[in-house]
């Protein structure tokens, strides 16, 4: 069986999530989760960057247009958070193109909109 990557890292993460959607339920908006994980990922000693901009390159040229990670969590892992009714194969392209355009190995696709909290690793 193959190795999880990060397994101990993305677990912790996992747990916070599991915290703020314990705490907040479901029915707020993206943000509020956002908010509410950060401070849990500082209760938690986390570390993590918050709205990370993500470069672009084409043909070796930076383009102006930028993706924003919702975090980027131990310096390796997106987290992207979503409060929607259910996720779309849209929203995993989405994180997948997250990792396309950076060095990292490992996304967490977060969804606080359901009833339980629903998540997805993406490995590049």
């Amino acid at each position: 069986m193959k190795e999880l990557i990060y397994k101990d890292e993305s677990y912790k993460i996992i747990g916070c999530c599991m915290e703020v959607h314990k705490t907040l339920g479901c029915g707020f908006f993206e943000a509020v989760y956002q908010e509410a994980l950060e401070i849990e990922f500082n209760i938690q000693g986390i570390p993590y960057q918050r709205e990370e901009e993500l470069h672009i390159v084409y043909k070796n040229e930076i383009l102006q247009k930028k993706y924003r990670a919702d975090f980027i969590c131990f310096d390796k892992i997106i987290v992207e958070l979503k409060a929607l009714s259910q996720l779309e194969t849209f929203n995993e392209a989405q994180v997948l193109n997250y990792l396309k355009v950076t060095e990292y190995k490992l996304a967490l696709l977060v969804n606080f909109g359901e009833t339980s909290l629903k998540y997805k690793r993406i490995v590049k």
